[in-house]
C-alpha cells in the first residue's frame, strides 16, 4: 500500500512540469505588456474552434495556439482590436466569438422554439375548436337494424 502511494506521488511529480508547457508559454507571450493584454483580452474573446466551449486563451489545441499566434501578430503589427476581431471573423465567420452579435440568423436560432411552441398550440386550438362543431347525427333506422344485428353475433 505505501508503495503505491510513493508510486503515485512519484508519477504526479514528474507530470507537474508538464502542465508548465501549455497555454502562456513564455515563447507565445509579447514581451510589451500593454500588447500581451489587448492579446489575452482578444483571445478571452475567441472561441476555440477544436473545443467549441472554451476561449482561445483557455485552450491547449494546437489551432488554440495557432490562433493566439495570429492575434498577437496582428497587434504587433498595429492593428487595433476591432480589425484583429474583424480579421477573425472574415476567416473563420461569426462562429469564432464566443458571443457573437444579436443578427436576424442569431435571432432565429433563440426564438425559433417559442415560435414552432406558439404554431403548435395555435394548430391544436384549431383542431380540437373543430372538433366541437362536429355534428353527431342520429343513426337511421336501417343503421339501428345494422348495428343491432352485429351486437347479436
Amino acid at each position: 500500500m505505501r508503495f503505491l502511494t510513493i508510486f503515485f506521488l512519484f508519477c504526479i511529480s514528474l507530470s507537474a512540469p508538464m502542465l508548465a508547457f501549455g497555454i502562456d508559454s513564455p515563447d507565445e507571450m509579447l514581451k510589451n505588456t500593454q500588447q500581451e493584454q489587448r492579446a489575452q483580452h482578444l483571445g478571452a474573446q475567441l472561441r476555440c474552434l477544436v473545443c467549441q466551449n472554451e476561449s482561445i486563451e483557455d485552450s491547449s489545441a494546437d489551432l488554440a495556439k495557432d490562433l493566439r499566434k495570429v492575434v498577437r501578430q496582428r497587434i504587433i503589427a498595429g492593428d487595433t482590436d476591432s480589425q484583429v476581431m474583424e480579421w477573425m471573423v472574415d476567416h473563420y465567420g461569426n462562429f469564432i466569438r464566443l458571443k457573437p452579435p444579436f443578427t436576424f440568423t442569431t435571432a432565429l436560432l433563440w426564438f425559433m422554439p417559442v415560435l414552432a411552441l406558439g404554431i403548435g398550440f395555435i394548430i391544436a386550438f384549431v383542431t380540437l375548436r373543430k372538433r366541437k362543431h362536429i355534428e353527431v347525427k342520429a343513426l337511421s333506422k336501417e343503421e339501428q337494424k345494422r348495428l343491432s344485428e352485429l351486437m347479436k353475433e
